[in-house]
């Protein structure tokens, strides 16, 4: 082989290369599980019942993620997971409780994988950004919709397994720690956790 052939094959593998490597700083996930919220008591209710019940609604996210460090077996990367529960349904004695809400979260977090370019990785991410409770019309007014907008913290834990070229399966808990949606009764909050459990796939380029 000629050194400039020789010099070609080297400049060709060597973008093959970065590319590659470009290729896997970048990914995209979607996921579904469902949002679980503890009961809230009523302060100075007279009910026979005096909680406010939330459902388990079924939540949706996406989230666009870019590596920036890989120091040796970890890894740091920059996320945006976008959370959408559609329809979260809740019960009470109180008339004035809103009949459900949708909830919406958008934290930017920063997630660090170790043994990230393993078959098998687990991770933990932390961040921070905001949230939007859309609420929908009382059971006994008949209220118009209402909309509550908070900040948010985002803790969550998870686990990737790849399974087929650059795509991975991932498991994940998520708590949204954010203010809370109006409920026209006095709880005595004004945070909630927000638990997300889903599992879904993410795609490396």
């Amino acid at each position: 082989m000629s050194l400039k052939h020789l010099a070609a094959a080297t400049v060709l593998a060597v973008c093959t290369i970065v590319t590659h490597v470009s290729a896997q700083q970048n990914e995209v996930s979607g996921l579904i599980g469902r949002t679980i919220i503890s009961q809230q008591g009523i302060k100075g209710g007279t009910f026979f019942d005096n909680n406010v019940h939330f459902g388990k609604g079924l939540t949706f996210e996406v989230n666009y993620a870019r590596r920036v460090l890989a120091p040796g077996f970890a890894s740091l990367s920059l996320e945006v997971p976008v959370v959408v529960n559609w329809d979260e349904d809740l019960n009470s004695d109180a008339p004035q409780i809103p009949k459900s809400f949708k909830s919406y979260f958008v934290t930017p977090s920063a997630r660090l994988n170790v043994f990230a370019n393993s078959a098998v990785s687990p991770w933990v991410s932390l961040g921070g950004g905001i949230g939007r409770f859309s609420e929908s019309s009382s059971q006994v007014s008949g209220a118009g919709k209402t909309g509550t907008t908070t900040g948010a913290l985002q803790v969550g834990l998870g686990l990737d397994v790849r399974f087929y070229g650059r795509f991975s399966l991932r498991g994940e808990v998520r708590d949204f720690w954010s203010g809370v949606p109006q409920l026209n009764v006095d709880t005595g909050k004004t945070r909630q956790h927000n638990y997300f459990a889903a599992g879904g796939i993410v795609w490396h380029f």
